[in-house]
């Protein structure tokens, strides 16, 4: 009875041990298709980034200073001067603003709609930042959500006139699917040197570019997940 159950248990081991190497072979080859595919997107993303940073910079550095604007390591447009953007409280562009966005918007779409970097754009987000100040607003929260209000309006309004530029015409339909307006109240403060809020230039109109290799990276890491 032993041995008769012994012969029948040792093939069966046998088959486990199998099927355990064939499930970690697979297993193995998945992951090294997902790592090739990741290098692969990773590189894709560095060469966008680089030289559409490279073509900004080339595009626009004699004009950031006069601006008060500056180019981030991210492909981020930040315009900085709170006094030159809008009027404390409104979300009506002020008419300095109003010429730089005249002068901006057109060669900054002309770069981002060119053979070399249209088919990568993804989104382009206009951001509206706010400082944590509201006068006499009940609480700090209620400070937030106004500013919530003004800042979702203040980028409405810049998203508004950009495509009433007769500049804009030609790439209307392709910008309707990409450029968004988001207003982010103080959700995303700048700091100083001492680690506390710099009111003054926390309250900032950013154009910030996000890539299609964003998204193939955040999906590799869902699928990734997953497995784990």
């Amino acid at each position: 009875m032993s041995e008769s159950s012994n012969s029948h248990w040792i093939p069966l081991s046998d088959l486990m041990m199998g099927l355990m190497m064939v499930f970690l072979l697979l297993a193995t080859m998945y992951m090294l298709r997902v790592e090739q595919t990741t290098t692969l997107i990773v590189k894709e993303y560095e060469t966008t980034r680089n030289n559409l940073h490279r073509a900004l910079q080339k595009e626009f550095e004699q004009n950031f200073k006069e601006w008060d604007a500056e180019l981030l390591g991210d492909m981020t447009i930040r315009f900085k001067n709170p006094e030159v953007l809008f009027a404390t409280g409104s979300d009506k562009l002020k008419t300095k603003f109003k010429e730089i966005l005249n002068d901006f918007t057109p060669r900054y779409i002309k770069i981002l709609t060119g053979d070399q970097f249209k088919d990568s754009i993804k989104e382009i987000r206009i951001e509206g930042h706010t400082s944590t100040f509201w006068k006499n607003s009940s609480s700090s929260l209620d400070g937030y959500f106004k500013n919530m209000t003004l800042s979702q309006a203040r980028t409405r309004t810049t998203l508004e006139f950009i495509f009433l530029l007769p500049e804009t015409v030609e790439n209307e339909e392709w910008l309707k699917t990409r450029l968004t307006a988001n207003g982010l109240s103080s959700s995303r403060p700048i700091k100083n040197k001492n680690l506390k809020i710099d009111e003054e230039a926390s309250q900032r109109v950013e154009f910030r570019i996000v890539t299609n290799a964003d998204e193939k990276l955040e999906t590799i890491a869902k699928s990734i997940l997953k497995i784990e």
